[in-house]
């Protein structure tokens, strides 16, 4: 069976239904940005939402995206960083509730979060407090760690840290690993262009972005982004809500219609899709099944506040999956 390892900032949602976008323009985040703020402008958007409701889960794009693999029954691994704190302590734990192994290093700084903002419209705006995140370095990396998987998943949101990133996929590739990177946030791409640019070129396999991502990695509309990507990878995904999303290896290219579905909360759609895609290509699934079910679970992860599904709804989206893989021939 192929293992899939994910690699990403470790960090805690707190997440807050906005009855309007006022607060946004009030602490300067533009509306469906990833914006990472430090520990007092945390404490002042905390103040600024006490009144609010609030629910509290685990979080980050990758441990999202390993989260869905490992309900799909797949063995799964995850490298992060947290602090030896509550938040912390919730975050392994949760890691091992859910069969996921917690290759996780703990210092002493505080565990991160991230505050999502979820929109009228369902948009979510992100204020992130990387913190324990934040202090992940190359040395906390070993070839070990990569012993046993056959994918490894990174997120956009950790190439900030350029040499960490470098080492990793380094490590990954010269232990056989093929490497996924999911792009993140368009403000991401923007900020580390060049960069990652290298880094797709000649270490990454796979990559994952939405359209605003695509464009601006491609300066491209949708489906050219595509070709272009598809140029310099094996397998290039470009999502366009609820338009689907475009997929391409060499020759082969395919469009995925989403799925009908109640939007409420977007806030993981993107994780999701490549849980389900990372399963069908873990199981050597021909390429539009992989897509299909990306699509499936991206399309109705939307119907839900957070980044996960409820551990209740996993046996209903089981069979949904297993219709999906029954029109393998």
């Amino acid at each position: 069976m192929k293992k899939i390892l994910g690699m990403g900032n470790a960090l805690m949602d707190v997440l807050i239904e906005l009855e309007n976008d006022e607060l946004l323009h009030t602490f300067n985040l533009p509306k469906g940005s990833m914006q990472l703020i430090d520990h007092q402008k945390a404490q002042q958007i905390d103040k600024a939402t006490s009144h609010l409701n609030k629910t509290l889960t685990t979080g980050g794009s990758a441990s999202n995206t390993i989260h869905g693999i490992a309900h799909l029954g797949k063995q799964c691994g995850f490298i992060g960083k947290v602090g030896k704190d509550e938040k912390g302590k919730q975050f392994i734990n949760d890691m091992r509730l859910n069969s996921i192994t917690p290759l996780l290093i703990e210092n002493d700084s505080m565990t991160g979060f991230a505050t999502a903002f979820v929109s009228k419209d369902g948009e979510r705006t992100f204020a992130t407090f990387l913190g324990a995140a934040a202090e992940m370095t190359p040395d906390d990396l070993s070839p070990e760690l990569f012993d046993g998987y056959a994918i490894f998943h990174i997120e956009g949101y950790l190439v900030q840290n350029h040499e960490l990133i470098k080492k990793a996929v380094i490590l990954a590739k010269q232990k056989g690993l093929k490497v996924s990177l999911d792009l993140a946030s368009y403000n991401v791409v923007e900020a580390n262009y060049d960069f990652l640019h290298d880094l797709v070129k000649n270490y990454v396999n796979i990559v994952f972005a939405n359209e605003e991502e695509a464009k601006a990695f491609t300066q491209a509309e949708p489906e050219e982004a595509l070709e272009k990507i598809a140029t310099i990878c094996e397998v290039a995904v470009v999502k366009i809500g609820s338009q689907g999303s475009w997929v391409k290896r060499g020759n082969e290219k395919h469009r995925i219609h989403s799925y009908p579905s109640q939007r409420k909360d977007t806030t993981g759609a993107g994780d999701m899709y490549a849980s389900g895609f990372l399963y069908g290509l873990a199981n050597n699934y021909p390429l539009e099944i992989c897509g299909k079910i990306g699509s499936y679970l991206s399309s109705h992860i939307v119907a839900y506040i957070g980044p996960k599904f409820p551990n209740l709804i996993w046996r209903n989206l089981l069979i949904e999956v297993g219709k999906i893989e029954s029109e393998i021939n």
